[in-house]
């Protein structure tokens, strides 16, 4: 965007209108000790070539992302983005649209919303999507306060410590002002220890919260898990990664009841944390109290097909007392992205990248359990991330080492599990070539060993 100043006269213009004698006279109310002043030291100014050569030498000391090679995961993943996702999304009626209050007039959103939801459904084995939340997190309360409203007669959510870290955090934070208790059941073996889950299975547990796959990449077999709770009467939540639904059964067919997800990995840049996106569908039972909004087809008075909000049980919406969420927005752009990205993969490409991921992963655990440092963490099958654990528990030396060499090689998992200050969550998808595996290998391989620190 071009950028014109101000000339001094337009500038005592404006300060005439609104009553002041000066700029500075506006700053007054700010106190003199936190003022800057005039004095910025700034360099001298410079003509258009030297300053763009400037610019460029200061981006060259940026290194993002985009410009290592990166195996980082817990819940954001480097996944690769066709170009016409943005070409399609960057339209100008996509990206200004705003919330669709009116469908005569955003027939376009609410067909796209209406997509997105038909792609969610398919993909889950659901009968309803609602047209998206905030992110996974936010997704995953929701659902479980779905789930509770449909037992009054309930007191308590169980999860696994396999659930995302970050998600338990934020059910802590909503339940501990409701009269709902979460009870984490433990899982020292990283996937859900049966007997202790059915131990804590009774009649006051209204809802439980599983993911496929979980928190550590392990692909679990959660039918059993699912059929303890169902048995007792509880509603199963079952946070899933979309991707893996390529090849994995979807939670349908399992049982569950309301399936949540992050969308982040489906057509969603890693943009440092968000914003992301929240997918929530469930079964028809569940839908009157289902939160957000629900894009529906219909006919108009002509006989045409058009699109409806079918379902908007938001306070804006219906009165606050009747309100079932005081969700105020979505994601509706970054549902678009979605929708584009699933019709553009469709059943075989999601397949295909998803299978990718399992053989990345596969070859990366082959490869660094070689070197008498590493070992797995844990047994059982994984999909697109694994926990390696360093015998010699110097990760944060290790993980230095790799971004220094421009390969983000993992997340610490001390962050979330002090018991694992020894381990890494690496994550790989369909994006990283061989090369970049090998690179990976070589580089831990290569990191110097406590011992050998310690003798320097």
């Amino acid at each position: 965007m071009a950028y014109t100043f101000n000339t001094p006269e337009e500038q005592q213009e404006m300060l005439q209108q609104i009553g002041v004698e000066s700029i500075d006279q506006l700053f007054e109310q700010v106190p003199a000790a936190l003022q800057l002043g005039r004095d910025l030291k700034l360099d001298p100014g410079q003509c258009e070539p030297d300053l763009e050569r400037s610019a460029r030498r200061l981006a060259a000391r940026n290194v993002g992302p985009s410009q290592r090679a990166c195996f980082l995961g817990g819940g954001a993943y480097d996944h690769f983005i066709p170009a016409v996702v943005d070409e399609i999304v960057s339209r100008g009626e996509f990206y200004t649209a705003y919330t669709p209050y009116q469908a005569e007039a955003s027939q376009g959103s609410l067909q796209a919303f209406y997509e997105y939801q038909t792609l969610i459904c398919q993909l889950t084995g659901m009968d309803v999507s609602n047209a998206s939340l905030y992110d996974g997190a936010s997704a995953t309360i929701e659902a479980v306060l779905l789930a509770m409203a449909s037992k009054p007669k309930c007191t308590k959510v169980l999860v696994p410590d396999n659930l995302h870290p970050e998600y338990r955090q934020v059910l802590a934070t909503y339940l501990q002002w409701t009269a709902y208790e979460l009870v984490v059941v433990s899982c020292p073996d990283g996937a859900i220890p049966l007997d202790n889950w059915i131990q804590q299975i009774d009649e006051s547990v209204g809802c439980v919260v599983l993911s496929q796959p979980n928190f550590f990449g392990i692909v679990e077999d959660l039918a059993p898990v699912a059929a303890v709770a169902k048995d007792a009467g509880a509603v199963v939540v079952a946070v899933c990664d979309m991707i893996s639904l390529g090849i994995l059964a979807s939670p349908a067919s399992w049982h569950a009841d309301i399936v949540v997800g992050e969308g982040q990995v489906l057509g969603n840049p890693l943009q440092y944390g968000g914003p992301y996106l929240g997918i929530m569908a469930c079964r028809e039972s569940f839908v009157r109290r289902m939160p957000g909004r629900i894009a529906g087809q219909t006919e108009d008075k002509h006989g045409h097909r058009c699109w409806v909000l079918t379902l908007q049980t938001r306070e804006q919406h219906i009165r606050r007392d009747k309100a079932t969420s005081n969700i105020c927005t979505n994601q509706g752009l970054f549902a678009l992205r979605a929708a584009i990205y699933l019709a553009l993969q469709g059943p075989v490409g999601l397949r295909e990248t998803a299978e990718h991921c399992a053989w990345k992963i596969q070859y990366l655990q082959q490869q660094i359990v070689q070197n008498e440092r590493f070992e797995l963490r844990f047994a059982g099958s994984n999909w697109r991330e694994f926990v390696v654990r360093d015998l010699d528990n110097d990760v944060s030396t290790l993980l230095k080492y790799c971004r220094e060499r421009q390969i983000l090689a993992g997340l610490a998992l001390e962050t979330w599990y002090p018991d694992m200050r020894d381990c890494i969550l690496i994550a790989a998808t369909e994006k990283r070539t061989r090369a970049e595996l090998d690179q990976l290998v070589e580089l831990l391989n290569a990191a110097p060993r406590q011992k050998e620190v310690s003798h320097a």
